[in-house]
């Protein structure tokens, strides 16, 4: 796809297996459109410069900031967001544990989360420290997150 200036172009998007078409800027940050031109609003605008993860997705499976990524850079590339996990360990897990109060930033920890078992189905403690250390939580301690992954991890034998 070329873009001429900042002109709205038809894109396609690979989300929660799905295609879906939508115009764009190249300039659109990926959150944003998201929210707004598909009605994805589990991932949430929190700092709005990377440092929450309140809006963490899945790109290809590797978890991104979709507050800093622009739209145009998901074109031919697999997107999951919270919608596309109704039915993971992980979700249910965070229910069970009581892993979030206001649950702002409930979403971003589960996207984190399922990306870290995907990529490390047995991690260490000091792997899971790391990935948490991507997400910021100001309501809760982190004990509930980490019980709610440890569960998911036993659980996985």
């Amino acid at each position: 796809m070329l873009y001429s200036e900042n002109k709205k172009q038809d894109a396609k998007f690979n989300i929660n297996g799905e295609i879906r078409e939508t115009m764009i800027r190249p300039t659109d940050i990926l959150l944003f459109v998201l929210r707004n031109n598909f009605g994805l609003t589990g991932s949430k605008p929190g700092c709005l410069n990377g440092d929450c993860g309140a809006c963490t997705v899945i790109v290809d499976q590797t978890p991104y900031k979709s507050c800093i990524m622009l739209a145009v850079e998901t074109l031919g590339k697999s997107i999951i967001t919270i919608e596309g996990l109704q039915n993971a360990p992980i979700q249910k897990a965070f229910v069970d544990k009581f892993a979030f109060q206001c649950g702002y930033c409930t979403s971003g920890f589960i996207m984190n989360c399922h990306a870290l078992l995907t990529e490390h189905p047995h991690p260490t403690p000091d792997v899971v420290k790391e990935w948490l250390e991507s997400n910021i939580c100001r309501c809760t301690s982190y004990k509930e997150i980490e019980d709610a992954l440890w569960s998911v991890i036993g659980d996985q034998g």
